[in-house]
């Protein structure tokens, strides 16, 4: 498409305009006209075009100082694991058994609908053992033996909070700093921050797994990933399993690669024409996006393709990393992203919200994360890559210390709780082999060195080099931070 013919096309809009919309769009005429290129600078600075490819959107003097990791790896357990039958054991439990939870330890708590209406909330056991690993005799359950063997290579925080008490809004304040909807998830904001390492992949990439127990989790959406008010560009990119892991992303029967490239640099010219009279930001994110799935059609592919894995990586991941879409072999895919320079890569894992059956669903639940997870981190470190990559594996919140239905019966479970729950995280300049946190003789609430989900947050961007503080994006007049906008601190307790 020559340049007589964009002429053309663009006579041809004027033409088919309104009335309204001649008056409508008079506000970005010849005013607009003027201003555009600097609204866009203001609003890029980083933009620059090369051979088709437009680099826009990105913060300005980022990091603020030397980073200790270089990407993170999250591997989100959706639903809230259990961390009284995990990590946080207490031997008083055992005597404990049975009894009412006392008043004065739940101190009013709010209750979810599920057992608000309950009169008696007596305290159930863990229901599986456990031991003390590692040098430091650090304690995990026995549903979780592969971690059991790497307890050297991770720090457990085990005073992890949060206000929230239901899982949407729970999910989404700690990926996004806030209970409700519309914010910029964390991998957005590091996509905003500090961009990709390799210009063929996104910064910010999602892998979805379910648990292979009865239990469908609660459901996961979009936005989630999304980016909120920080430009569409740095919104995660969801991977699928099988032949076509990005939607819309092959090319349509009787479309060669040279014409899409043909097609895609006249549109990128037209897109380029309307952000210079407009000054729109998004019309930049568009031509970026077109660019990236242009170079995804190559890049993904490969990515995907394990057949170039050893088979002692199987032996590694288990065999259900050969099966695509499970979390083993979205474990192993996040390795390969790694290796390929993504900034941010996330899976979330559901089935994890066991208010019944707790006896049947939490071991299976356990069985399809413990191998691949635990591989992940031997993996990477065999690479040399965990110094510099950050791993962080946890939920939204934990579990209640007393039961949800009646004592000792199969069908009974434990409900949510957000006063204390526990996550750990691996490498990129975390401790090693590390406790955190101490809760009280019921795992419920937290006496020593509590970490919100905030302070979680701003931990993890000051290992990649941001002072959360001053890490913002004007919107709607407010600075918005991932960190929200009450006090959040940097847990330096934590860093190596």
């Amino acid at each position: 498409m020559n340049q007589s013919l964009i002429h053309e096309l663009g006579l041809r809009q004027s033409q088919m305009m309104t009335r309204r919309s001649l008056f409508g769009s008079s506000a970005a005429g010849l005013g607009a006209m003027a201003l555009g290129k600097l609204l866009a600078s203001e609003a890029n600075p980083n933009a620059a075009s090369s051979g088709g490819q437009i680099q826009t959107n990105l913060a300005s003097g980022l990091p603020h100082f030397a980073p200790k990791a270089k990407r993170v790896i999250y591997l989100f357990q959706s639903g809230g694991p259990s961390h009284i039958d995990l990590f946080d054991h207490k031997e008083e439990l055992e005597q404990l058994h049975g009894t009412n939870l006392p008043d004065s330890i739940r101190g009013g708590q709010r209750l979810t609908g599920m057992t608000s209406r309950q009169s008696q909330f007596p305290v159930v056991k863990p229901l599986w053992g456990g031991k003390r690993c590692g040098q430091h005799g650090t304690w995990v359950g026995n549903l979780l033996p592969h971690l059991q063997e790497i307890t050297d290579d991770i720090s457990i925080v085990r005073s992890m909070w949060t206000e929230a008490i239901n899982h949407d809004p729970a999910v989404t304040y700690i990926n996004t700093g806030s209970q409700q909807m519309g914010h910029a998830s964390m991998g957005a904001w590091l996509s905003y921050g500090l961009g990709s390492e390799n210009e063929d992949f996104p910064a910010y990439m999602v892998l979805l797994s379910q648990g292979s127990g009865k239990n469908p989790g609660q459901p996961l959406f979009s936005r989630l990933w999304g980016s909120g008010y920080l430009p569409s560009s740095h919104q995660g990119v969801m991977l699928r399993p099988g032949a076509n892991p990005v939607l819309y992303l092959k090319n349509p029967n009787g479309v060669s690669r040279d014409s899409r490239r043909e097609l895609l640099n006249t549109l990128g010219r037209m897109n380029q024409m309307h952000s210079e009279a407009t000054g729109d930001p998004e019309t930049l994110a568009r031509i970026e996006a077109y660019e990236m799935a242009y170079r995804m059609q190559t890049s993904v592919p490969e990515l995907t393709d394990v057949s170039d894995e050893p088979e002692s990586t199987f032996e590694l991941y288990g065999e259900d990393a050969r099966r695509p879409g499970s979390y083993a072999a979205n474990c192993l895919l996040a390795r390969r992203m790694a290796e390929r320079g993504v900034r941010f890569i996330q899976l979330f894992h559901r089935g994890w919200d066991q208010h019944i059956s707790i006896r049947n669903q939490l071991p299976r639940q356990c069985k399809d994360v413990d191998q691949a997870s635990a591989a992940l981190i031997q993996d990477l470190k065999r690479l040399g890559m965990l110094d510099d990559t950050l791993v962080i594996w946890g939920g939204e919140f934990g579990r209640t210390v007393y039961c949800q239905g009646q004592l000792d019966n199969p069908s009974s479970g434990r409900d949510h709780h957000g006063r204390c729950f526990t996550t750990w995280m691996a490498g990129g300049g975390v401790k090693a082999g590390f406790d955190y946190g101490t809760t009280d003789e019921f795992s419920y609430n937290i006496v020593e060195n509590p970490v919100h989900i905030r302070d979680l947050n701003a931990t993890v961007l000051n290992l990649l080099g941001i002072d959360h503080e001053r890490f913002t994006f004007k919107f709607r007049g407010l600075s918005q931070r991932l960190t929200g906008v009450e006090e959040a601190h940097v847990i330096r307790d934590l860093i190596g």
